[in-house]
């Protein structure tokens, strides 16, 4: 098949894991994939598989830039595009208008959030030949919403490449780690993954560690993300919270890192604070290396672990319910290597990349097999 993944996307999360994970893996099944990215897509770098010549760049500007819109559909049409997949709300409506253009191209979009959709996406989507969504809590909130038909929605959950893990695990030199992110070599190593937006809970994170520091005294607290706002407000005022809980000889940053599965292999106990996740692929990515894990009762948390057996839930924003967890893996390392290992063997049965990239191809395939619909009058940009 010949897909056409689409994103605008300016920084590097879940969702654009998920893209150079799925499109990497369908290169390697012989399919011709393709990718239009902003020019400074962080993208770029990820998709390894694709040949250079089928990354194509346009400005993405929103969702009604109508030259990148003309330019995509030129080139669906030169390059007999079979499928676009589009990742991000904001980029719906460009792909929807390069199907319109070109009837034979069918639309797929992944929902990787929780926010709700418009109203105008009803309209938008009114061609979609399938939408996906990451977890079983983002198809509820689709069908509730009731813009999308049930039988159009499929819930393909992320999928982990478990063998870039196993790679990672059996190279793995903490030594080095701790030296190149100035981080201790002996004690307890807790850390958390996430763009340093105030939904990731890391300012309760912090205030967690903090009613933890007497008790422990050998853990040292870690957060690799970065802040994308202007200025770095974000930052800043973690940094602040940093000085006013007396935290500066027990916390770093460790911001942008290009491949996380060292940081997993490094830490001891895994802790995401989010106030919401759709999934939490951060989450999984730390089973996969049998990190043992505390997480917020998020949604995507509830339905990836089981509470005491493969990672510790606590409530959302309750600080002390939260330090309590990560103390109670702290004061038991047997309990550490026993959830960590029941993460790990869940993570290989449930939410492996063969897994999601077999369901995605099925998609396609259901999706390239339907009918045109009827031709519809294209809408002006």
């Amino acid at each position: 098949m010949r897909i056409l993944h689409i994103s605008s996307a300016q920084a590097f999360g879940g969702g654009e894991r998920y893209l150079a994970d799925l499109a990497n893996a369908l290169v390697a099944r012989g399919h011709d994939v393709f990718a239009v990215l902003r020019p400074d897509s962080p993208l770029v770098s990820e998709l390894t598989s694709l040949p250079a010549s089928n990354l194509v760049y346009l400005p993405l500007r929103n969702s009604l830039d109508a030259h990148s819109a003309g330019k995509l559909a030129s080139f669906v049409k030169k390059n007999k595009i079979q499928l676009i997949h589009a990742h991000m709300a904001r980029d719906y409506p460009l792909a929807a208008y390069a199907c319109r253009r070109n009837p034979d191209a069918r639309l797929i979009v992944t929902r990787h959030v929780l926010f709700p959709l418009n109203r105008l996406h009803r309209i938008t989507l009114s061609r979609v030949a399938r939408v996906v969504a990451v977890s079983d809590a983002v198809g509820r909130q689709l069908l509730m919403q009731k813009v999308i038909p049930r039988e159009l929605v499929t819930v393909i959950h992320n999928g982990i490449d478990i063998d870039r893990f196993d790679k990672a695990k059996s190279e793995f030199d903490r030594r080095q780690f701790c030296n190149r992110w100035d981080v201790p070599e002996k004690g307890i190593l807790i850390g958390s993954v996430g763009s340093l937006n105030p939904l990731k809970g890391h300012e309760q994170f912090l205030q967690a560690a903090a009613l933890l520091t007497a008790q422990y005294p050998d853990a040292f607290f870690i957060v690799a993300g970065i802040d994308v706002t202007p200025g770095q407000i974000n930052r800043a005022n973690l940094e602040r919270v940093i000085r006013e809980l007396k935290l500066e000889t027990k916390f770093r940053f460790i911001g942008k890192m290009d491949d996380v599965a060292p940081l997993f292999c490094a830490l001891d106990i895994f802790v995401s604070a989010s106030h919401s996740e759709s999934f939490g692929l951060v989450i999984a990515e730390a089973m996969a290396t049998e990190t043992p894990i505390v997480a917020t009762e998020t949604e995507g948390a509830k339905e990836i672990l089981r509470n005491g057996e493969t990672g510790l839930l606590v409530k959302v924003r309750d600080v002390p319910d939260l330090a309590n967890a990560i103390g109670k893996l702290l004061a038991d390392e047997e309990l550490r290597l026993r959830i960590g290992r029941r993460a790990g063997e869940e993570v290989r049965r449930r939410f492996t990349l063969e897994k999601m990239v077999n369901a995605t191809e099925q998609v396609y395939q259901e999706s390239v097999n339907q009918k045109p619909g009827l031709p519809e009058k294209v809408p002006a940009l």
